[in-house]
């Protein structure tokens, strides 16, 4: 089985990156983790792509003058390594349009919350602050617009009494673990494309599934 290469934005721990290289094990899996890239020399997800025999570079934002130049330095990097997918795994840049467009279709992220509801940054104290009693996260394609793509997938979680932003996160983290995997997969495959700023899904069941209800 041809399987589809595939390169992996982080900045963090890569605690989604370990899931995803997991998953990839699988011999029918429908994507291989070639490449990792760090915006950060101290990503220990930098030691979790290494230590599975997956090339690890370093690309630093702050070496470049513009978002634009920076992507444009990722953009070389994945095309090198004939990259045909992107995830972005706690990747904590925002691309440039220039970035977007290149790799439309191509290129999907993880948010901790359920989109289109609660976009950006401290999501889980927003939502507690909101009084939300549900909350999960949500892959989708990356779009100009902040955490405003097409939806992939989502799941779901509860948002206990006596929740903290630490609590509901590791809650939710939990989800992401289980979700990414299986929404790469489905674009992998070609099960799900970004077709007029649509998420196409080939069956229709497949849509009707794609929202996971973890136990509330």
């Amino acid at each position: 089985m041809s399987r589809v290469r595939t390169a992996v934005l982080i900045s963090g721990r890569g605690t989604n990156l370990a899931a995803l290289i997991e998953a990839a094990r699988a011999p029918d899996y429908p994507a291989e983790i070639a490449l990792v890239i760090s915006n950060r020399h101290e990503s220990a997800g930098l030691a979790v792509a290494r230590a599975a025999g997956i090339p690890a570079q370093i690309i630093l934002h702050q070496d470049y003058d513009s978002r634009e130049a920076f992507d444009r330095a990722i953009d070389v990097a994945v095309r090198v390594s004939s990259i045909s997918l992107v995830c972005a795994a706690g990747f904590m840049r925002i691309h440039s349009e220039w970035f977007v467009r290149q790799w439309e279709g191509r290129l999907i992220n993880i948010h901790p919350s359920l989109l289109p509801a609660f976009p950006g940054i401290k999501v889980h104290e927003r939502v507690l602050q909101a009084g939300e009693r549900i909350s999960g996260c949500t892959v989708h394609f990356v779009t100009p617009e902040l955490d405003s793509g097409p939806i992939i997938a989502q799941a779901t979680v509860a948002v206990l009494p006596g929740d903290t932003r630490e609590t509901l996160a590791e809650r939710v983290l939990a989800e992401e673990h289980k979700l990414y995997p299986q929404a790469l997969a489905m674009v992998a495959s070609g099960r799900v494309k970004l077709e007029n700023d649509r998420a196409i899904f080939r069956d229709s069941s497949t849509d009707c599934s794609s929202l996971r209800h973890a136990p509330l």
